[in-house]
């Protein structure tokens, strides 16, 4: 992956931008739709003691839960992903869970902040959008300003350590015509979720009800549209709860925006 840390010259990038305007509480709402061109993350912050199984877990399920950084212990900055990052401030919300259950929701966690936390920056699906309209795609979530639903599915995690449980997935509704342009490009997008694991039927990922998201917002497919699944990141998030650790942090659809460009991300078409 192509790394971009911008220079004082570059600083006023969307990304830098926005983060500005989520750390000064002027923006407060999703990221989707927002800095396009930039990549998003997925931001998880757990004690640094659980660090390694969370990684191993995230590298075991790479589909759902693709790295793109890692904080040093202790330090809220990620300069590998963006100029004058603070993890502490730079996401429009934040859910704080303890022994696996919600516990706060908070506009910043520096008074949660502690030398023993790390930060893991996890590959978003907001990612692809740009990618997806350039193609003439229509992102009907988008277009709602919203992010969409996710569930937890019937699919298991490979295990890594004390850490499993199940893959969450989102979904996202497409016209049938756009199908197989959605799966060439999201596909070239390894590092964000690649292509989908899943068309059509909700029941074969054991969801009983595609009306009652476990996250996010309902959003239906159309008479002329079929329900596209990922992975999703929050099934690292799931998975720590499962193990009921004493602190972490996670927000759906409040992501951090980076300083890296989306098409760094992608890769070549692959051609017979």
């Amino acid at each position: 992956m192509t790394i971009l840390v911008w220079g004082a010259a570059e600083m006023e990038t969307p990304a830098h931008a926005l983060r500005q305007r989520i750390r000064d509480r002027t923006h407060r709402g999703l990221t989707t739709g927002h800095a396009r061109g930039f990549v998003q993350a997925n931001l998880v912050v757990v004690p640094a003691c659980y660090r390694d199984d969370l990684l191993g877990f995230c590298e075991a399920n790479a589909a759902a839960c693709p790295v793109l950084g890692v904080s040093e212990v202790g330090d809220p900055s990620l300069p590998a992903l963006g100029h004058d990052i603070d993890v502490r401030t730079d996401l429009p919300g934040y859910r704080i869970y303890r022994q696996g259950c919600l516990s706060d929701v908070c506009d910043d966690i520096r008074g949660h902040w502690g030398d023993d936390l790390v930060a893991v920056a996890i590959g978003c699906w907001f990612s692809m959008e740009e990618a997806l309209l350039e193609a003439g795609v229509r992102l009907r979530h988008v277009e709602l300003g919203i992010q969409g639903p996710m569930f937890r599915s019937s699919l298991a995690t490979r295990p890594h350590g004390a850490l499993h449980g199940p893959v969450v997935v989102s979904m996202r509704p497409f016209q049938r015509h756009d199908v197989a342009r959605v799966r060439e490009v999201t596909g070239r997008f390894p590092r964000v979720h690649g292509a989908p694991i899943h068309e059509g039927d909700a029941s074969a990922l054991g969801i009983a009800e595609i009306s009652l998201p476990d996250f996010g917002e309902r959003l239906l497919p159309l008479e002329s549209e079929v329900g596209l699944f990922w992975g999703c990141g929050l099934t690292a998030t799931c998975a720590l709860q499962n193990l009921g650790i004493d602190f972490m942090t996670h927000a759906p659809g409040k992501m951090l925006v980076c300083d890296v460009l989306n098409q760094s991300l992608s890769e070549p078409l692959q051609t017979s």
